[in-house]
């Protein structure tokens, strides 16, 4: 007996334009679930009770998009934290904290 397979896709995941992969029916980037999966060590679980607008099947899609493809995704996150940084830098305090230095006040 011959076993046919075929291949499948992820069901939760599309692609925009530019290639970026977004949770399917949602506004929600791959990379951005991921950044809080890393962020705070969170379980696919954990994720649904922060994220309740997304399935556990759409979380569980989007995990396995990143780990087939996570080098192209850790080379995103690795550009959003330096752009952060950049701006944070280039930025200056904020009015707050220069007022709260002019009143000696310890940051």
């Amino acid at each position: 007996m011959v076993i046919q397979l075929n291949d499948t896709t992820y069901h939760h995941i599309q692609l925009d334009s530019q290639g970026v992969p977004y949770i399917a029916g949602t506004t929600m980037k791959v990379v951005e679930l991921i950044m809080a999966q890393l962020a705070y060590g969170w379980s696919a679980e954990e994720l649904h009770f922060q994220y309740p607008h997304l399935t556990l099947g759409q979380i569980h899609s989007a995990l396995a998009y990143y780990w087939d493809h996570q080098a192209e995704l850790d080379a995103d996150i690795e550009r959003r934290f330096k752009e952060t940084e950049r701006t944070f830098r280039e930025s200056g305090p904020s009015p707050l904290v220069n007022r709260l230095r002019k009143e000696g006040r310890s940051l």
